[in-house]
Parts: C-alpha cells; sequence; structure tokens
C-alpha cells in the first residue's frame, strides 16, 4: 500500500519556501550572520599574524605584538564561534518546533476525506523525522554554506595578494576535484526524499501492528506482520545505503582534493621559496590559507548535500501544507444571506430553530465517496429525503452498508453532498461555516474513541471549562460513577492508550457523557448501545430520555429495541429511503422492517 495518496501536482521547495518557517527566528538568524562574520574575519587573521611571527623570528625583530595577537584572536574566534554554534542550534531547534506546529496544526484540519486516503504512520513520519531534517538545513546546511562562502572569498582574496602564481596552481586542483562533488551532491535532493518516503512507510507498517497487537496476537499473526515491517525496514534501509554510496563517492574525492592540494602547494611554493620569490613566512601563511580555502570548500558542499536533503523532506512537508484545510472553500464564516444562523445555546437549554424550520432535513440528497484523484465514486445514498423536527426522535435503520453512518457523517460535514440540499435549522449546511454547525451538533461515533489520558481530560474535550459537578453529574447520567469512584484518583484516573483499561461498554458510555456535557440542542448518536449489556443499555436509554426532553436527536440503531418509541423511523436500504413511520405503523407497511424486526424477536413474521 502506499505511503500516501498521490497529488496532482508536486509542489516546487527551495530555499524561497523555507522562508515561512525562518520569519518568525530572523532576529537570532541575523546575530548568527553576524557572528560568522566576527569568527571569519579572526579566522582569516590568524596566518597574516603567524607569518609576521614566523619572519619577525628570521629578521630577529620584535615579536611580543604578533603572539599576543594571534593568542588573541585563537581564544576570541573559540568563545565567539562557540556562542555561535549554540544560538545557531537554539533556532535551528527553534525552526522545527515552529515547523512541527505548522504541520501538526495543518494535520489536524485536514478535511476527513484525506484521512480516508492516507496512512497514520507516513502522517506521523512527516511530523517526526522529516521535520527533524530541517534542522540540517539550518545548522549544516544554509550557514555552513553561507560561512564557508565567506571564508573562501576571503582566503581567496589573501592568497592571490601572497602569490598569484600559487594561488592560480593551487586553483586548478580544487576546480577539478570539486566539479565532481557538486555533480553527485545535487542528487541527494531525490534520494533523501525517496529515503524519508520509504521511513514513512516503515512507521506505518509498525503503528498498525501496535495498534492492532491484541488482534495479531489472538491471530497468531506476530511472524507475518514482523515480516511485514522488516521488509519496509529494508526498504528504508536500501534507501539510506543508496545515499552513503554516493557520499562515499564524494567524501573521498574532498579528501583526495585536500591532500592534493597541499602537496601541489608544498611543491611549488618550496620551489618558489628557493628562488627567493617569496619567503618561507609566505609560504607558511599561503599553506594555511589554502587549509582555510580547502576546508570551507569540502564544509561548504557537505553543506550543500545536508541542504539538498532537508529540501527533499521540505517537499514532503509542503505535499501535506498546500492541501486546503477543511472548510477553505466555506462561501461563509458568518450569518449566510439566505437565513440568520441560530444563536449558539447556552449549556442545558437547546434553541429551537428559526420559523418553525426542521432540526434536520435532507431534500434529494446523493452522495459518493471520491478517490485520491477526486473522482467521484457509485453513489452510496441516492434521493434520500426525510425530516427531523425539532424537538423529537428520529431513528435510521436498516440492513449494515445501507448509508445510515454515512447520513451523520454528511450532517457534521465530514463530507460534503454530491447531490440535492441538508440543511440545519432551514440552512443549507453548506452556508455555515464548519464551526458555527457543529457548535449546534453532538456526535457520537459507532466505534467512540476515546483519548490516551484522564477521565477529566476526555469529558472536557469539547468543554474545557466545565464543572466538577457538571462532569460527575453526566457520568451518573450515563451509569458511569462508579468509574469515579474505582480509584482514588477520581477524575484524574487514567484511561489508557485508547481507553484500553475501560470495557467497551464503559467507553462508548464515556464518549456519549463527553456529549452530553456540551449539551447540543441537536444529538448524533451512531450505533449508542453497541457495546452494552442490557442492564446498561436500560440506563441509558433512560438518560438519553433525560437529555432528549427539547433536543432533537438523529439515532442510527441496528438494535430496534432502543428505538421502537422514536417520534419517527426511517428504513434505508441500499442508500435510499424505503419507508418512514413509528415502530407499529412499519411493522404493517414495510416488509423490510418486519424482517429486522422479527429477527431481534420484536415482531412476528408475516406467514405470507
Amino acid at each position: 500500500m502506499p505511503p500516501e495518496a498521490p497529488s496532482a501536482a508536486e509542489p516546487q521547495v527551495g530555499l524561497r519556501t523555507l522562508w515561512p518557517y525562518l520569519r518568525s527566528h530572523r532576529s537570532s538568524l541575523i546575530i548568527v550572520a553576524a557572528l560568522s562574520l566576527v569568527t571569519t574575519a579572526g579566522t582569516l587573521l590568524q596566518p597574516v599574524l603567524t607569518r609576521d611571527v614566523l619572519d619577525g623570528l628570521g629578521a630577529g625583530t620584535p615579536i611580543s605584538a604578533s603572539v599576543l595577537g594571534l593568542v588573541a584572536a585563537l581564544v576570541g574566534v573559540a568563545a565567539v564561534d562557540g556562542f555561535r554554534h549554540f544560538l545557531l542550534q537554539r533556532t535551528a531547534e527553534g525552526l522545527v518546533l515552529t515547523s512541527r506546529r505548522r504541520l501538526a496544526g495543518h494535520l489536524l484540519r485536514l478535511p476527513i476525506a484525506e484521512y480516508d486516503q492516507r496512512r497514520t504512520g507516513d502522517l506521523l513520519s512527516r511530523v517526526g523525522a522529516d521535520t527533524t531534517l530541517l534542522r540540517a538545513v539550518v545548522t549544516s546546511g544554509l550557514f555552513d554554506t553561507v560561512s564557508g562562502a565567506i571564508m573562501v572569498l576571503g582566503a581567496a582574496t589573501a592568497m592571490v595578494l601572497l602569490d598569484p602564481l600559487l594561488f592560480g596552481v593551487t586553483l586548478i586542483g580544487l576546480v577539478i576535484g570539486l566539479s565532481g562533488g557538486i555533480f553527485f551532491a545535487r542528487k541527494v535532493r531525490g534520494m533523501s526524499r525517496d529515503a524519508q518516503a520509504r521511513i514513512g512507510e516503515m512507521t506505518a507498517a509498525v503503528e498498525r501492528s501496535i495498534t492492532a497487537a491484541r488482534t495479531i496476537r489472538a491471530s497468531r499473526a506476530e511472524a507475518r506482520e514482523t515480516t511485514t515491517v522488516s521488509h519496509s525496514a529494508e526498504q528504508a534501509y536500501h534507501a539510506g545505503v543508496r545515499i552513503a554510496r554516493l557520499q562515499a563517492i564524494v567524501q573521498p574525492a574532498m579528501v583526495t582534493t585536500i591532500q592534493g592540494s597541499f602537496l601541489l602547494v608544498l611543491g611549488v611554493g618550496g620551489a618558489r621559496v628557493a628562488s627567493g620569490a617569496i619567503t618561507v613566512g609566505d609560504l607558511v601563511a599561503f599553506v594555511l590559507f589554502v587549509f582555510f580555502l580547502v576546508m570551507p570548500l569540502g564544509q561548504a558542499l557537505n553543506a550543500y548535500t545536508q541542504l539538498q536533503a532537508g529540501l527533499g523532506a521540505l517537499q514532503r512537508m509542503e505535499e501535506v501544507l498546500v492541501i486546503p484545510l477543511e472548510g477553505a472553500g466555506d462561501p461563509a464564516t458568518v450569518a449566510p444571506a439566505s437565513g440568520p444562523v441560530p444563536p449558539q445555546p447556552a449549556a442545558g437549554r437547546p434553541a429551537r430553530a428559526e420559523s418553525g424550520a426542521p432540526a434536520i432535513e435532507f431534500d434529494r440528497v446523493g452522495f459518493g465517496y471520491t478517490d485520491a484523484e477526486g473522482r467521484v465514486g457509485e453513489p452510496v445514498l441516492r434521493e434520500v429525503s426525510f425530516r427531523a423536527p425539532v424537538g423529537t426522535r428520529t431513528a435510521l435503520v436498516g440492513p449494515s452498508g445501507a448509508g445510515k453512518s454515512t447520513l451523520l457523517s454528511l450532517v457534521e460535514r465530514f463530507y460534503e453532498v454530491t447531490s440535492g440540499s441538508l440543511r440545519v435549522d432551514g440552512v443549507d449546511v453548506r452556508e455555515l461555516s464548519h464551526d458555527t454547525l457543529r457548535s449546534r451538533l453532538g456526535y457520537v461515533e459507532q466505534e467512540s474513541p476515546v483519548l490516551a489520558g484522564t477521565l477529566r481530560e476526555n469529558l472536557r474535550l469539547a468543554t474545557p471549562d466545565a464543572t466538577e459537578e457538571q462532569m460527575r453529574a453526566v457520568l451518573v447520567a450515563v451509569n458511569l460513577d462508579e468509574l469515579v469512584d474505582r480509584t482514588p484518583l477520581g477524575l484524574d484516573a487514567q484511561v489508557g492508550e485508547g481507553g484500553v483499561l475501560l470495557s467497551g461498554g464503559e467507553r462508548q458510555r464515556l464518549a456519549i457523557a463527553r456529549t452530553l456535557l456540551a449539551a447540543p440542542p441537536i444529538l448524533l448518536l451512531d450505533e449508542p448501545t453497541s457495546n452494552l449489556d442490557a442492564r446498561n443499555e436500560a440506563a441509558l436509554r433512560s438518560a438519553i430520555d433525560t437529555v432528549a426532553e427539547g433536543r432533537t436527536l438523529l439515532i442510527v440503531a441496528h438494535r430496534l429495541s432502543t428505538v421502537v418509541d422514536a417520534d419517527q423511523i426511517v428504513v434505508l436500504e441500499h442508500g435510499t429511503v424505503v419507508a418512514t413511520g413509528r415502530h407499529t405503523e412499519l411493522l404493517d407497511t414495510s416488509p423490510l422492517y418486519r424482517e429486522l424486526a422479527a429477527h431481534q424477536f420484536l415482531a412476528t413474521p408475516d406467514p405470507a
């Protein structure tokens, strides 16, 4: 399975793409740049002072000033460079933090359809591994390249002033050695992006195995899953080896270039000293400048390689960041022109719709899921029409795959209707911002997720200001108050990863309590009693009866016993509405409903 959904057009990244990440750190970067100039100047001063010391010794003139100057330059450069290195590393860590915040914030606001098409592990890898490579872009990449270029320019200028002929000889050797290194370094970006993609695949495979650890153990599939993870790890290994192979070509080339340049300078320079063209001090200074020329060139080439690797990771991040956020195309984030947005109700007091409009209205709604390329697939819903009046209870029943849960997803605008219209309180949901719409909805999923953390953190997910009394009250309402008394920690008791320390029924009731605490005027319940025993189902039905007063409920149910007293039951089959009515009416008018009821011992099947 591919690690990511294909995109229509891959974003082109370069140094300009880095600016949004660097903008908030520009003050620190300016200071680092200034300190780099200071260290470069101090470093370039050292060969000159060394030459003065050697020439002074040969001529018998005082050298104390030159020696003190050389010591001061050495100590000063070390101190300034140490502070520069710390500031640069801190800035790089800040860049990683900024990029992770930006990427994580974007990921959490992507359209739900994007999560359907992408692997969670690959998205996690982009936030973790890919953002880490940006650190090298600043430390080893951007600034080492710039500071190395300044050092090379300064050293080359001094070498020309000392001996133009010797500089020409040095330059010929460097050009030959560096041209090959630059050629190979340009290939690193693509290889790095491929390596990060393979790491994303491996992370996705590990994430899948850990998430389903109990199922894998029960199925005795540990060996097969280990093989799957190992295969992904091998792909990441081979991608890393390809980069290592390329670096194995670049690094020896640089070492050979450095050694050859020194040998060439010593040979030609020795001959020029013997001829009297230059002094020994000039030769020593020139050799030091060669060192300050060649080493920064090597560092700059390595930095360029790191920069290309970082830009490869940045491209993977940008592939996600260019995806429009959920609601990016909303025509309105305030009250739409077609009607007033109902005000946000106070907790516990749901607001009624304006002008007698139904709370929820499906009007010839059609829907089909889209693939990664935006093409709409086979219809899941066809011409669905029904109304849920304010303050009533509407149940959605039918065989598995009939489209019941999809209807709730459309109300929440996890997906957009393909045809027809869906209105909440008389307003088309597409004319409401997602926040405005969801502030009026409470949604309990069929597989209700419980977040790792405490009971308190889970309950306050939608209502962060809820009081202790309010939280305890909703727990009592769903017959979950014994959970608080189970340990001395009370509401601060841990629920485990995914709520593993709770039973299935407790997780379901905790999710319902979390929704009830927000007290929305419209409740969407997807199989609220699917994981409950008979006793807790009865308690939860009583709790729902209590909170349903004055609220609109839209309930998906397989257990018809939970909806026999609903004000309206909508029967769906193959994505269409085949019957609507109350329980007793449908037993007489709907063969499908009668069959469903008979299987659950709620009716006697028609002998005919």
